[in-house]
């Protein structure tokens, strides 16, 4: 019996993780387009997969006393996702400013944009105070944030 393989944590193009969705049954409304509020959740596997795929776990993070709350999104949905569509979440972050942590998102079918998004997440202790990210969050997150002149 073979052991079945890992879900994918998505890829690196440059600064940018792509984690590829697909679009099911559940994810939508009546219509069989995606209710708006789902793709919250899609925005939050890409944020999640990219801290996995660059060596940052959250299990960790939980035994350090550290944990994420979001305190700002901003969305702009430009086109509808239907059933069966296979999209691609693409999650940069850009820069962290002191307990701030400031991403920019798109979700894309093919050449098109779906959706775009701003996020800014702030990291607390698990009691929910504003806490300093890890030194070795930081030095994780490093290589991936924008330059000063990019962001």
């Amino acid at each position: 019996m073979t052991t079945p393989p890992e879900p994918t944590a998505g890829v690196f193009d440059g600064r940018e993780h792509q984690l590829p969705v697909r679009i099911y049954y559940e994810d939508t409304d009546f219509t069989g387009i995606v209710y708006h509020a789902n793709y919250l959740r899609y925005l939050e596997r890409g944020r999640s997969d990219f801290f996995r795929a660059v060596g940052i776990s959250h299990s960790e993070l939980a035994q350090q006393d550290t944990g994420f709350a979001v305190i700002r999104m901003e969305l702009d949905f430009k086109r509808a996702a239907r059933i069966d569509d296979a999209l691609v979440v693409r999650t940069l972050y850009e820069r962290v400013e002191g307990v701030r942590l400031h991403v920019s998102q798109r979700i894309t079918r093919g050449d098109e944009t779906i959706l775009e998004a701003k996020a800014v997440a702030v990291c607390i202790s698990l009691s929910g105070r504003p806490r300093r990210p890890t030194a070795e969050m930081t030095a994780k997150l490093a290589p991936w944030l924008a330059s000063s002149g990019e962001a």
